[in-house]
């Protein structure tokens, strides 16, 4: 990422020079502040602002708010030259001064809170904001309301940063990538590995950055107002960083259709149609020979035709030169990758591609100066749905008393809580009470985790709490750090936390792995704890006096079996990177203030998973030729450390299947034809196998109503998991796939009629080998919880 040094400037000064294509050199000279305004002039419209400039702001109809906004948009592009087109179709826009318009940084992180990231600075009158914890953590929750409630309190944070001149309104998050490879040096800033889920957690947190209420039933969703724009990224089949010598800025992911229709596309689809979301990030990759930022087909007639988006669509960052100088993609000149992109429906280079050469590859006649036009008409329009342009009076007045609330932080620590996963607890070790624990020893490289605790992608947080800050809240709390670091390369620090287990009440050990070991450019070579993290557990658990709890912090899997089978060790958390309050949350935990309810979302190999498959094989499903077990939870038969969706509780809960109906028939259309399947051998093949869902009306819903009931002794939520499985013997079709979740809060001796309904082809779905999505008939199996409910539901069609 570029940095700057500069002061901030006030763009109500009029510029009169010529602003050069913008180079890597001279991004360092790029103003910090992403803002048009000062006391005078609060958006770029303000009549202040233009009386500033010299400029009578009547004369420009960009600013005439009785127009639509595509008319404002055209009127200003049109008033442009083609060099000042250019220049404002990179990352670092530079504005046109003789128009009023001034430079432009798209490039704003929000992904779990506002982060640093050259268009957000902290060096202004708000130093800060309110650290979440990362995806990873709060996709454990499985709650939509509190996705949602995460994705406002980082926009609210972020119009008021803003405000400030100390941030944009374009924030390029979520990551809704599925962890396909437990090695994947990103899976904490994703959802997990669930497609459904992912899809869901996208629609939720983007509704909740770009929502402004009573703006939902907006007829033409290209003028619909938002609070600031949110980014889906990144599309598509990317999940490769750096491993074994192949990164993400060259691979080609051979990526088949089932795959690309069935896991990696959904959770983009979900965003773009579900969520509204006004942007969408391209990839560094190939997809199938073809870079995911110049292939039409993803982008142009998927992205934007198919799923009609509406907003822009932006490379990765500096994905469009990586086309020329990794790709080299066709033997392309930089002005050759510049028209493919263009054309493909790209609108802005996270970098200097487009501005350094878009003007030359359109007087070559590589690209028309008409499809730069587009690309900026689609930006315009986006920036004056945030109000860029026109302000927002809902918004303009929020500032540094809108940052760091009591309400966000607590919201924080909520998120921390309800992600926080229970993995073992043998004879109801936990909850510790606080009366008979008086002296814990908190030992491991994470026991005094600050920075650690927020992952990547993160700004400067409001305030720590520690874990010892946490744990001292509850009581005496003896420190020994046990590692170094993470890396924990030496065992130097473990006989001071073996001598301090023996003598404490409960020993709590810490463990895990951060940034140096899983991260944007790091991918994993394994899935165990770095260095002598696994020595310290084990020599601390052989001699401790009390019970040992072990936490382990880490966005991907990690091969913990040794604790698991270690009766010496009672209890283990998973606590992902909890954020800037998850030193609290784990507190409150074991000390029973909380009760545990999150749930894996993503599965946790063996150490030797990895040995058996490359991470550049695309396919989910098991491939018998290479003999390479399948992935994620749908595809994969293995033995697990814990699955999918694996939580334990402080309580117990039971299930009762209220109501449901078990068959559906559906009424076909006369002239559609049935739709054959692979079967297994000694399977009954039915007449009618299956049907195209796009020859179907699809109006049927599967509906039924479940009833959950705390029969334990504590407080505590529940999340109730819903599967399907396709009828029998149909090859190639998943294990069981998630189609729904809540997750509900039960006092003791209480309990709730949870109802669901969902769309029959959507949930009862599968997409054969040709990418065919398709409804079988016969009898498909609902699957509640861990299958504490299984139910058929019939499917048969007639004409």
């Amino acid at each position: 990422m570029a940095t700057t040094s500069i002061v901030t400037l006030l763009f109500c000064i009029c510029f009169s020079f010529t602003i050069p294509a913008l180079s890597a050199r001279n991004l360092q000279s790029f103003p910090l502040d992403n803002t048009p305004q000062n006391a005078n002039c609060p958006y770029i419209c303000h009549p202040n602002r233009f009386a500033d400039l010299g400029l009578d702001m009547s004369m420009y109809a960009f600013c005439d708010k009785k127009l639509p906004y595509h008319v404002r948009a055209k009127s200003l592009v049109d008033q442009m030259t083609l060099w000042e087109k250019t220049q404002q179709i990179g990352s670092w826009a530079a504005g046109v001064p003789r128009l009023g318009i001034p430079p432009y940084i798209w490039w704003n992180e929000g992904l779990h809170g506002i982060a640093s990231s050259p268009g957000v600075n902290f060096n202004g009158p708000i130093p800060n904001a309110t650290s979440f914890p990362t995806v990873i953590l709060m996709a454990a929750a499985f709650n939509e309301s509190l996705w949602k409630s995460v994705g406002e309190a980082v926009s609210t944070e972020g119009r008021a940063i803003y405000n400030s001149g100390q941030a944009g309104l374009t924030f390029w998050a979520p990551n809704i990538n599925i962890i396909r490879d437990p090695r994947w040096g990103r899976s904490m800033e994703t959802p997990g590995e669930d497609p459904f889920t992912v899809g869901r957690y996208a629609v939720n947190f983007v509704r909740g950055m770009q929502d402004i209420e009573g703006t939902h039933h907006v007829k033409d969703l290209n003028s619909r107002p938002l609070k600031v724009s949110a980014c889906c990224k990144h599309w598509a089949a990317y999940d490769l960083d750096v491993w074994n010598g192949v990164d993400r800025y060259s691979f080609n992911a051979l990526v088949k259709e089932q795959d690309l229709i069935e896991s990696f596309s959904p959770p983009f689809e979900m965003c773009i149609k579900e969520g509204d979301a006004s942007g969408l990030m391209c990839s560094y990759n190939r997809v199938n020979g073809i870079p995911s930022c110049a292939n039409p087909k993803l982008l142009n007639e998927t992205i934007r035709g198919e799923w009609d988006l509406h907003g822009c669509i932006v490379s990765d960052c500096y994905a469009i030169r990586k086309i020329v100088t990794d790709h080299k993609f066709l033997g392309d000149t930089p002005e050759d990758a510049v028209a493919q992109t263009l054309k493909a429906g790209t609108n802005v280079d996270c970098g200097y591609f487009l501005p350094q050469y878009a003007a030359n590859a359109t007087v070559n006649g590589k690209v028309r100066e008409g499809d730069i036009d587009k690309a900026l008409n689609i930006l315009y329009l986006v920036l004056m749905r945030v109000g860029y342009f026109d302000g927002n009076p809902a918004f303009d007045k929020l500032g540094k008393k809108d940052v760091c609330t009591d309400e966000h932080t607590e919201l924080a620590l909520e998120a921390a809580r309800q992600g926080i996963v229970l993995l073992k607890n043998e004879n109801q070790t936990l909850p510790l009470n606080a009366a008979n624990f008086k002296n814990v020893t908190l030992a491991g490289p994470h026991a005094n985790a600050t920075v650690a605790m927020l992952g990547n992608y993160a700004g400067i947080p409001c305030c720590y709490r520690t874990p010892v800050d946490g744990f001292s809240s509850y009581t005496n709390v003896n420190y020994e750090m046990g590692c170094a670091d993470v890396a924990c390369k030496n065992n130097t620090f473990i006989f001071h936390a073996m001598e301090a287990a023996k003598v404490a009440d409960a020993t709590i050990i810490v463990v895990g792995l951060d940034v140096t070991v899983e991260a944007e450019e790091k991918d994993r070579t394994d899935l165990l704890l770095p260095g002598y993290q696994t020595q310290l557990v084990n020599r601390a658990a052989e001699l401790a006096k009390g019970p040992v709890i072990l936490i382990v912090m880490c966005g991907g899997a990690v091969d913990i079996s040794f604790a698991k089978d270690n009766s010496n060790i009672k209890a283990i958390l998973w606590a992902g990177y909890p954020g800037e309050q998850g030193g609290q949350a784990l507190a409150d935990i074991v000390f029973g203030i909380y009760n545990p309810g999150g749930r894996l979302p993503a599965t946790w190999y063996k150490a030797d998973y990895v040995n058996k498959l490359p991470m550049t094989s695309m396919q989910l499903r098991p491939d018998e030729s290479l003999s390479y077990p399948g992935r994620t939870y749908r595809f994969f038969e293995g033995t697990t450390v814990f699955p999918f969706a694996f939580g334990l509780s402080y309580t117990r809960f039971s299930y009762q299947l209220r109501s449901a109906k078990h068959s559906l028939t559906i009424k076909l259309p006369k002239y559609v034809q049935c739709h054959n399947l692979i079967y297994k051998s000694n399977t009954h093949r039915r007449a009618c196998p299956g049907i195209l869902i796009s020859d179907m009306p699809c109006d049927k819903n599967l509906e039924f109503k479940v009833e959950v009931r705390n029969v334990g002794k504590m407080l505590g939520d529940e999340v109730i998991m819903v599967y399907s499985k396709a009828p029998v013997g149909i090859v190639g079709t998943p294990i069981k796939q998630v189609i729904g979740f809540q997750r509900v809060k039960l006092a003791p001796g209480k309990g709730e009629k949870v109802k669901f309904k969902m769309n029959a082809c959507r949930s009862l779905s599968i997409v054969d080998y040709k990418g065919y999505s398709l409804l079988p008939s016969g009898e498909h199996t609902i699957i509640v919880g861990d299958a504490a409910i299984t139910f058929p539901v019939h499917v048969s069609f007639r004409y």
